[in-house]
């Protein structure tokens, strides 16, 4: 089960996480208006939630319990006020997945999760899943490992150069399928939206990245591995060793 927000430190499968944040570089009607669009409990809790990854509006309707009409509502207040925006998913794109503004909360979160390890998935683990083990590696002492839900022959060459021109080294001999690797009390975040949603959600973080190999420019792993840097840098402090 996800996590949801709460000020006590959390195992994997607890469910409830709090947050406090600030933002000081904002006007003072700005800050007013996200203060006042955090003031109301579901909102809270939904920013909560997209403080660990990014989340569909039918998942977060179950996992607030809000009618769709009312839902709709309160993410039409977070977006007002700059707290989310959101994006179209590159497997189906009928569907939108809501990620906070990464500059909307900037005081780091008091709640902590316990997981004997983190598990990265993406569908080949060629490219996105591997770069986040390297990052991961380097900056957390909870072990990190990736699986895909339909693995590659082998992890794209521009990955490893991406990792290389970073001082990172990608530890894999080659692409894993994710049943194969997974262990009890992984702490599981996809990082693909096709594996995302072909696993339905059920007990990942998710984390919609658009996919480099796609693009297969420098450019779009590069894209890739920042993104992946900013939301490790942010989950890294949170996380605590089982």
């Amino acid at each position: 089960m996800v996590p949801v927000i709460s000020s006590a430190i959390l195992t994997a499968n607890d469910t409830s996480v709090k947050i406090e944040s600030m933002n000081t570089e904002l006007t003072i009607e700005q800050r007013a208006a996200r203060h006042a669009a955090l003031a109301e409990p579901a909102r809270l809790q939904m920013v909560d939630l997209l403080t660990l990854g990014d989340w569909s509006p039918s998942e977060l309707q179950s996992r607030v319990g809000l009618l769709s009409n009312l839902l709709a509502h309160h993410l039409n207040v977070l977006e007002t006020a700059g707290l989310i925006t959101r994006g179209r998913s590159e497997a189906d794109r009928r569907r939108s997945y809501v990620r906070l503004d990464p500059a909307a909360l900037t005081e780091p979160a008091v709640g902590q999760i316990r997981a004997r390890r983190v598990l990265f998935v993406c569908t080949a683990n060629s490219a996105r899943s591997q770069l986040a083990v390297a990052l991961w590696n380097r900056a957390s002492k909870v072990p990190a490992a990736s699986g895909g839900t339909h693995p590659a022959d082998q992890i794209h060459p521009r990955a490893l150069e991406t990792a290389r021109e970073h001082g990172l080294t990608v530890h894999s001999r080659r692409p894993q399928l994710m049943d194969h690797v997974r262990e009890s009390g992984d702490f599981v975040v996809t990082v693909c939206d096709n594996a995302h949603e072909e696993l339905g959600s059920v007990d990942a973080v998710h984390w919609s990245i658009p996919d480099p190999v796609r693009v297969g420019k420098s450019a779009a792993f590069e894209a890739a591995f920042d993104e992946l840097s900013r939301r490790i840098d942010a989950l890294v402090p949170r996380m605590v060793p089982a």
